[in-house]
C-alpha cells in the first residue's frame, strides 16, 4: 500500500508536466483558407520598434486606423518597443506559452532562432504567390506591391532555410558622419572616399593635447576622435572588406582567424592613443559629434536625423552645440574602388496560430505595411529607404528627394544625403548568413572589439597570449562551439525545451521524495 501511494504521488506530480510537454510540441503547419472570413472578428497584435520618434508612432497609429477602415472585422493592437533585443527576448519567452505576437518587426538572425520551435513561424512563399490574397492579389482591398515590385536584394535577405520567412519593411546601411571643419583644421583634406588608413591617421592626430590636457583641435577637455555605434557591424564589415571568414550558411564559425587578430591589434593601438571608442563604452556618437567632441561618428543611415549642428532630433542642450560642417560619407574601406557595406533594417514576420483565419488577417496587415503611403511616410522620418520599387519610383517619393535642404526637419540635408548614399549603393551591400545561433555570433563579433577596448583602458597587454584567451572566453560566453548558441546567457530554442527541462526536474524531485520516504520507513523499522 505504501509503495502504491508513493507511485500515485509521483504520477500526480509528473502529470502536469507531461501535459505541458505535450502542449509544447508545436502547432500544426499553417494551411491557407479558401477565403478570408469577413464576418468573424479577428484581433491581432503587432510588435514594433521606434527610436522614441513620435512621428513614427503617429505613422503606426494612422496605418492601423487606415487598415481597420478597409477591414472592419480586424483589430490591430500595437505594442511599441525601443529596442530590437527586447522584442527578441519577449518573443522567445512567449513561444512556449503560445503568446507570441501575430506580426512582429524583427531581424532575420532572430527569426532563425524563432524557427527552431515547431511551426512557430509561417513560411510566406505560398502566401506571397496566392492569386487572391498574395502580393497584389485579386481580393486585396488596397494597392500593394507585387513581388516583382519589392527590391530583389532586400527581399532575398528574408529568404533562408529554403523559404521566405519575412518581408522587408525598411532598409538602411551604415554611414560615417564627418566633422569636415575639424578635419581641415588638422591640416587634412577629405578624400572622395574614406579609407581606414585616412580615418586612423586623422583620429590619431586629433588626440593631441596641450600641457594642461586640453585637446588642440577643439579646445575642450573631451575629444573622442572616432566613435563606432555598432561594433558587431564594424568587425563584420572589416572582415568582409578583407575577404576574411565570418561564418557559413550552415553555421560554421569562421570569426576567429589571423585577419581578426590583426584588426584587433590595430584597433588596440589606436585605443591606446586615445583615438577610438565605442557607443557601449563612451556613448552615442551623435552627442559627441554635435558637441564638437568627435570627428568621425559611424552609425546607421537611419540615425541621420540626430547628426549635425542643425539636427532635428539633437539630444544635447543648445549651449553645448558646436557649429561645424557635417559631411555624410561611406564607411571607411580597405579598397575604396570596391566598396562593401552591410545592409540592415527591420523586416516583418508572421507567427503561426491555431486559427488560419487569424494568420490570414496577419498576412493582410503585413502586406499593408508595404503600401506606398506607409513606406514613404516612415522613410521620411529618418534615413531609411522604402523597400519597394513601387514606392521608390513614385512621384511622391521623387518629389521628397528633390527637396533636400529646404528645411532642417522633413527635408534635413544630412538625412537626405544618408538616404541617397544607400540608394546609390544598394548593389554594394551584403547580409550575413542566417542560422540558429547567428544572433549570438553577431554579438560575439562586437564583443571582440569591446573587450579589446576595455583591456587597453585597464593597461592590459594585448598580445598573442591575450588573443588566445580572448577567443576562448568569447567562445565560452556565447557558446559558439555547440549547437543552439546562447546569447548573453539567454537560452535559445536550439537547446532543450523549457517544458522538457521542467519535466526532468520534476521527475528528479519526485524520485528524491520517494527515496526520502523509503529511507524514513527503513529507519522506522530499524527503530522497532
Amino acid at each position: 500500500m505504501k509503495k502504491r501511494l508513493a507511485l500515485c504521488l509521483m504520477l500526480c506530480l509528473i502529470l502536469p508536466f507531461l501535459t505541458a510537454c505535450h502542449g509544447s510540441r508545436g502547432l500544426d503547419p499553417f494551411v491557407m483558407p479558401d477565403a478570408f472570413d469577413t464576418v468573424g472578428q479577428y484581433e491581432i497584435t503587432f510588435w514594433a520598434k521606434n527610436d522614441t520618434n513620435m512621428t513614427q508612432v503617429e505613422i503606426y497609429h494612422k496605418t492601423i486606423a487606415d487598415f481597420e477602415a478597409l477591414y472592419p472585422n480586424i483589430t490591430v493592437n500595437l505594442r511599441l518597443y525601443t529596442d530590437y533585443g527586447k522584442i527578441y527576448n519577449d518573443v522567445i519567452t512567449n513561444i512556449s506559452t503560445r503568446t507570441t505576437p501575430n506580426v512582429c518587426i524583427t531581424y532575420p538572425d532572430h527569426i532563425a532562432t524563432y524557427m527552431t520551435g515547431t511551426n512557430v513561424m509561417v513560411p510566406l512563399n505560398d502566401l506571397m504567390t496566392h492569386g487572391a490574397y498574395g502580393l497584389n492579389g485579386s481580393e486585396i482591398r488596397f494597392d500593394g506591391p507585387g513581388q516583382d515590385e519589392i527590391v530583389p536584394k532586400f527581399l532575398e535577405e528574408c529568404s533562408f532555410g529554403g523559404a521566405y520567412y519575412a518581408l522587408p519593411y525598411m532598409r538602411s546601411t551604415e554611414a560615417c558622419y564627418v566633422n569636415k571643419t575639424y578635419v581641415e583644421k588638422l591640416g587634412f583634406t577629405l578624400p572622395e572616399k574614406l579609407t581606414w588608413d585616412f580615418v586612423w591617421e586623422v583620429a590619431d592626430a586629433a588626440a593631441a593635447k596641450d600641457e594642461d590636457g586640453t585637446y588642440l583641435v577643439n579646445g575642450q577637455k573631451v575629444m573622442i576622435p572616432f566613435i563606432y555605434k555598432s561594433t558587431d557591424n564594424m568587425m563584420i564589415q572589416m572582415l568582409r572588406q578583407k575577404g576574411a571568414g565570418y561564418s557559413t550558411s550552415e553555421g560554421e564559425v569562421l570569426l576567429f582567424n589571423e585577419t581578426t587578430e590583426e584588426l584587433l591589434t590595430e584597433i588596440a593601438d589606436h585605443v591606446k592613443k586615445g583615438a577610438f571608442s565605442t557607443f557601449k563604452l563612451s556613448g552615442y556618437p551623435a552627442n559627441f559629434l554635435n558637441a564638437g567632441q568627435c570627428i568621425f561618428g559611424i552609425d546607421s543611415t537611419a540615425g541621420a536625423t540626430w547628426m549635425g549642428s542643425d539636427a532635428p532630433l539633437v539630444d544635447i542642450s543648445e549651449e553645448n552645440l558646436v557649429d561645424f560642417e557635417t559631411v555624410v560619407m561611406e564607411i571607411p574601406q580597405f579598397d575604396p574602388e570596391n566598396p562593401v557595406m552591410i545592409s540592415q533594417g527591420p523586416s516583418v514576420c508572421i507567427f503561426n496560430k491555431e486559427d488560419p483565419q487569424e494568420v490570414l488577417a496577419s498576412w493582410l496587415f503585413t502586406q499593408y505595411l508595404l503600401t506606398n503611403d506607409v513606406q514613404i511616410a516612415y522613410a521620411q522620418t529618418e534615413g531609411y529607404v522604402p523597400v519597394t520599387l513601387k514606392a521608390q519610383q513614385s512621384a511622391a517619393y521623387k518629389d521628397y528627394l528633390s527637396r533636400a535642404g529646404e528645411d532642417n526637419d522633413l527635408y534635413y540635408q544630412i538625412k537626405m544625403d544618408a538616404t541617397n548614399l544607400l540608394l546609390s549603393h544598394i548593389d554594394d551591400t551584403f547580409v550575413t548568413p542566417v542560422f540558429n545561433g547567428s544572433a549570438s555570433l553577431r554579438d560575439a563579433a562586437g564583443a571582440l572589439i569591446e573587450n579589446v577596448n576595455k583591456s587597453v583602458r585597464r593597461n592590459q597587454t594585448v598580445d598573442e597570449a591575450y588573443m588566445e584567451k580572448l577567443q576562448a572566453d568569447i567562445v565560452s560566453l556565447y557558446r559558439l562551439n555547440r549547437g543552439g548558441a546562447v546569447s548573453g546567457g539567454l537560452q535559445e530554442l536550439g537547446e532543450m525545451p523549457a517544458a522538457s527541462v521542467a519535466l526532468l526536474s520534476a521527475m528528479a524531485g519526485v524520485w528524491c521524495l520517494i527515496g526520502l520516504y523509503l529511507l524514513r520507513e527503513k529507519i522506522k523499522k530499524s527503530g522497532k
